[in-house]
């Protein structure tokens, strides 16, 4: 399997091209599967309020104080989509939100109660995954090695961007 080059670029048989692409588009699917359980959750529970990507982004933050920067600089989100959710998650009483006292333009963002407990809820399906996981014996060595080519492909990746330019 071959990717098309553009002109003037050899063509060279990738040795671990047909992987590389495979664990490219397990990564798309999975990620999409996350969203699809955590919508399927929030199914059972009734909430209607806020969508799979803003959970994982009250998740994701934790008990920190943020910015909007910070939480697309570890790699969690894209720009626009990043300042849509936050927004929408301001409004619907999720995140509290507040200018920096050392840069006016920065916004600080933190969970509010509510953003508590619906981490919460998220940490709580996702803790019943690994139980169930570790249940069925599904997690061992060999995941281990699969989360270090996960690390190695996105250090890599993250090289990839920094040396464009």
């Amino acid at each position: 399997m071959q990717i098309p080059i553009g002109a003037g670029e050899r063509q060279r048989p990738g040795r671990i091209l047909a992987g590389y692409l495979e664990c490219i588009a397990l990564i798309e699917r999975l990620h999409r599967l996350l969203l699809d359980v955590i919508k399927d959750e929030f199914e059972r529970l009734d909430v209607l309020e806020i969508n799979p990507v803003q959970a994982l982004l009250l998740f994701n933050i934790a008990g920190n104080e943020v910015t909007a920067g910070e939480l697309r600089s570890r790699g969690y989100y894209q720009g626009s989509n990043v300042s849509y959710n936050l927004k929408k998650l301001v409004e619907t009483g999720y995140l509290h939100h507040q200018r920096s006292e050392v840069d006016r333009r920065s916004v600080r963002i933190r969970l509010t109660p509510k953003g508590v407990a619906m981490r919460a809820t998220v940490g709580t399906l996702l803790n019943r995954h690994a139980e169930e996981l570790e249940r069925e014996s599904t997690f061992g060595e060999s995941e281990e090695a699969t989360r270090m080519t996960m690390r190695l492909l996105e250090e890599f990746w993250s090289g990839q961007i920094r040396y464009i330019y």
